[in-house]
């Protein structure tokens, strides 16, 4: 992760969530002292953001010292400690919900992720994720993905060429599209496209595309499919895929699964962050 998109990020929340002081905690302690708190696991999953947790307790004051007891991409059951923070206790209330928002929601995609690459491990397949993200957030969300055992699709506009369905109408056919895309881009640059039937996936394979998407196929429709492509392009398989339904869609002998649920619609993972007195 860049560390200066990331401390730009964790400035943002702070910022947000302190206004112009916690007033709480200002009228309350009217001395500070140092004291130490736990991060506790609640359920079990896996941990991602750790060193987000990190940042978010040096910004605000560097005197607190913040020591893991686990690696982002461990499993942890109910209960397990995950971290200990010592300092001033006004610091560390001033960054306990901040802290706690990024750990605990990129814990829940790490989670998520982990599942579904569990469902698939017998399969050659990658679990990738898409640009269905929190904005301003897809950095630390697609590093979660990766802690979870899934791999990142592409990080921006400006990564790869995909072709979708709104491009294809636009310019008439997807030949017609890939051929515009591969005189405007470098020769080093991969050409995806979306389809979403045999008709556009033959129209696919004439213009000699790098991946191939199948959208909302059925795993039935998709095995067909994979059989026609036969190796001549990447397989790609995309659309409310979930874990109902995500072992059938590695049978049918896709190469990639990509999925916005891991995180755009996940549950975050229940962490608390507990005073020792």
């Amino acid at each position: 992760m860049n560390p200066i998109l990331i401390k730009e990020i964790v400035k943002q929340a702070l910022e947000e969530d302190l206004g112009i002081g916690d007033l709480t905690s200002d009228s309350i302690f009217k001395e500070d002292f140092n004291t130490n708190a736990v991060f506790r696991a609640k359920s079990s999953g896996v941990i991602a953001g750790l060193p987000i947790a990190v940042e978010v307790f040096q910004l605000l004051d560097p005197g607190i010292n913040f020591t893991a007891f686990v690696t982002d991409g461990v499993v942890v059951s109910s209960g397990a400690e995950i971290a200990k923070v010592t300092g001033p206790i006004k610091s560390i209330l001033a960054g306990e919900r901040v802290a706690l928002n990024f750990l605990q929601h990129l814990s829940g995609i790490a989670t998520k992720t982990a599942g579904l690459v569990k469902l698939v491990e017998e399969f050659p397949v990658k679990v990738v994720d898409t640009r269905k993200t929190t904005p301003g957030l897809r950095i630390l969300e697609k590093y979660a993905v990766l802690q979870g055992g899934g791999h990142n699709h592409r990080f921006n506009l400006a990564d790869a060429v995909l072709i979708k369905d709104n491009h294809i109408k636009a310019c008439g056919s997807i030949l017609e599209a890939v051929k515009r895309a591969r005189e405007g881009i470098p020769h080093t640059m991969k050409i995806e496209i979306e389809v979403e039937n045999e008709t556009q996936v033959k129209e696919a394979l004439a213009a000699k595309v790098d991946i191939i998407m199948l959208d909302n196929m059925t795993p039935a429709q998709m095995a067909v499919m994979v059989r026609l492509i036969n190796g001549r392009a990447i397989v790609e398989a995309s659309g409310n895929i979930d874990e109902s339904s995500i072992k059938a869609v590695a049978a049918a002998g896709v190469d990639i699964i990509s999925s916005g649920a891991i995180t755009h619609s996940v549950n975050a993972l229940d962490i608390s962050l507990d005073i020792l007195i």
